[in-house]
């Protein structure tokens, strides 16, 4: 047999230094990702063997055993799984393909040891091995190839590894821990039924141990021992959590079986477990996480929920059975429909599909609803003088209803707002599911049925502002009449506002009006004095009006009087059907195209500069730093800054 030796690439070499030099907050980790790997081995056998029978051979049991040896130091994993050719073994523990794993290591590699809950996030969890080992050795053969053609790969989690050809007599994969001194407790059976307990009971194989037994001494004196009956012996429940009922089922329990298929330590923030039945029978765990994946925003990441058919594994991030905007879900649907040999292509064109892809959709927006309006009912008082523990009791419990939601709108508001373009069927149920800042409500958000209850009479609008950043929307010169008028304004800074925006005109009947898009008009809540000297202003200043028209006539669509600046010399705004500024930085910033528009400048009339331009012997040069000036204060930058800055200092020289 020849042995061959082959070099890490060298981003597993870098995981390698980080595994062994920084994961130790958390080592038992490793053990859940070993198993997860094992399960998954027997499931892609299983899915395999749909198509070819022969796979099985003559071991049709599908199991993960765990053995080890304390005075050899050694704990293996071993499954009866679809196995590892050599070109596999080579390729798979090797090399790391997955995108995003350079964004992983960025996050292993700085001052958070406790970072480990991130294995097996993409694909790397074989590697955990070496948090607890000082080398690794893997033993497997595949499906279908013959006990000859078995393999042996080694490797002290260094720079390089050894493969050889040995014959194995049984199909699958045996992973072979040689424990470090500090990792004996792993080789102890009460600590590995523990964890198994804790991270992998509700893998659907058995995962099976080798039984013990006390031994008491031979002799007087001697101590006791634990000795192995030969026999094996199931640990785990082995069924299907989602196939259990919900009375029999623990909030621990749900937690832990998160925990095991989103590779995340922090318990979700909710989850919802159904069977559905009908035209279309399937089951279904949905988990809303309480912290967003690092890989949220990655364009190559298939988001999707684990698919079953029958308990049948068919494939992770089942991407269509839930919309895009859902992405952050996780969880498992398990049909009873859908044939056993459906693929990504046939699950795009089935009804059946597009019947769960919707149910899922109505159950995650119902959560989201429950958790956003979530009341606890407190303890009856027994007694008149209990009534204000009661009552504290109520208020603590709401908060901490309504701190569940705020978590999330923070983690995932960004994300769910896509559904309004994405979502034609549920745009009015996400639409009360948003929350924006206020001018009102400092440091709080509020949803839209909420301002829409505090409207002012007369108030004809929902009133919104968008920027880059919440100081920028804050002090936005637009807002300077409604904070006179003590009008609300939602503040947006998403950059996924205005495009959302654009599919959502009206909520409940109120139309949706933003302050920087055409002329100011707050019909009722102005006074027909403050509309007359509005008027008369206006024709003061119009040939004023006319002369900043024809100096800035290649940099705006027009120059007119406003009434919504109190404080500030002059703002930017553009027509009713126009394409924001803030918008069009944001495509022009994605590679879009972006119409060719101008703003509109408007002025304050009794503003000191703006009486200072008439008749200034460099009225030219003013008018040009007013622009740049509301450019500025929009968020924007102008054209040309040197040219702005120079304008700038001739003025002040």
């Amino acid at each position: 047999m020849s042995t061959q030796k082959h070099a890490f690439q060298a981003e597993v070499a870098q995981l390698l230094h980080l595994v062994t030099h920084s994961l130790y907050s958390n080592k038992e980790i490793f053990l859940r990702e070993l198993i997860s790997n094992a399960s998954d081995a027997c499931d892609k056998l299983r899915f395999e063997a749909l198509a070819d029978g022969s796979l099985y051979g003559d071991q049709p049991e599908l199991r993960v055993r765990i053995a080890f040896d304390k005075d050899a130091r050694t704990l293996s994993i071993a499954d009866s799984g679809i196995g590892m050719s050599e070109a596999e073994a080579i390729e798979h523990l090797g090399t790391i393909a997955k995108s995003g794993t350079r964004e992983f290591m960025a996050r292993l590699s700085g001052d958070q040891k406790a970072d480990a809950q991130l294995i097996g996030q993409f694909g790397v969890g074989f590697y955990s091995g070496f948090i607890v080992a000082d080398r690794i050795t893997v033993e497997t053969r595949r499906a279908g190839l013959p006990p000859e053609q078995g393999v042996r790969w080694s490797s002290g989690g260094s720079g390089d590894f050894t493969v050889e050809t040995i014959t194995l007599p049984e199909r699958g994969t045996r992973v072979i821990l040689h424990l470090r001194e500090d990792a004996l407790e792993f080789a102890d059976g009460w600590r590995i039924k523990e964890l198994i307990g804790k991270y992998s009971d509700h893998i659907a194989l058995p995962i099976q141990m080798e039984g013990e037994t006390w031994e008491e001494g031979k002799e007087e004196g001697q101590p006791g021992r634990m000795v192995k009956t030969g026999e094996w012996e199931t640990v785990n429940q082995a069924t299907a959590l989602w196939t259990r009922p919900k009375k029999d089922i623990t909030d621990e329990q749900y937690t832990q079986f998160y925990e095991q298929i989103a590779h995340d330590w922090q318990p979700p923030l909710a989850w919802s477990h159904n069977r559905v039945e009908g035209s279309t029978e399937y089951t279904q765990l949905l988990y809303v996480p309480s912290h967003a994946p690092m890989d949220l925003w990655d364009r190559d990441k298939k988001p999707g929920v684990k698919l079953y058919v029958k308990r049948v594994f068919i494939m992770d991030d089942a991407e269509q059975l839930l919309p895009r905007y859902l992405r952050f879900v996780k969880g498992v649907v398990d049909s009873s429909d859908l044939p056993l040999n459906v693929s990504r292509e046939l699950l795009q064109e089935s009804r059946d599909v597009k019947a769960i892809r919707e149910g899922n959709t109505r159950r995650v927006l119902a959560l989201l609803e429950e958790l956003a309006s979530a009341k606890s009912e407190a303890p009856k008082a027994e007694a008149e003088d209990s009534t204000a523990e009661v009552t504290d009791v109520q208020d603590k419990k709401e908060a901490a209803a309504s701190d569940k939601y705020a978590s999330f709108w923070r983690e995932f508001g960004a994300v769910l707002k896509e559904g309004l373009g994405e979502d034609h069927a549920n745009r009015e149920r996400i639409a009360r599911l948003l929350r924006y800042a206020s001018t009102t409500h400092d440091g709080q958000t509020v949803s839209l049925a909420d301002y829409k209850a505090r409207m002012k009479e007369g108030q004809k609008a929902i009133y919104y502002i968008a920027a880059d950043t919440l100081v920028a929307a804050k002090n936005s010169p637009q807002l300077e009449i409604f904070r006179k008028k003590g009008i609300e304004v939602l503040l947006m800074t998403d950059r996924v506002d205005e495009w959302a925006l654009s599919f959502l005109h009206e909520f409940d009947g109120t139309p949706l009006q933003s302050v920087a898009k055409g002329a100011v008009d707050l019909g009722e809540l102005q006074d027909e004095a403050e509309k007359k000297a509005a008027e008369q202003a206006a024709e003061a200043v119009k040939p004023l009006v006319d002369k900043l028209k024809e100096t800035l006539k290649e940099r705006v669509e027009d120059v007119r009087v406003t009434t919504r600046l109190i404080d500030s010399p002059a703002c930017l705004v553009v027509k009713d059907s126009g394409i924001s500024l803030q918008l069009a930085r944001v495509l022009k910033q994605a590679g879009q195209a972006v119409p060719d528009a101008r703003p509109v400048l408007e002025i304050n009339p009794g503003h000191p500069l703006v009486k200072k331009l008439d008749g200034h012997d460099r009225f030219d040069e003013l008018a040009h730093i007013l622009f740049d000036q509301a450019l500025l204060a929009e968020g924007g930058l102008p054209d040309d800054p040197a040219a702005y800055v120079r304008r700038v200092n001739a003025l002040l020289a």
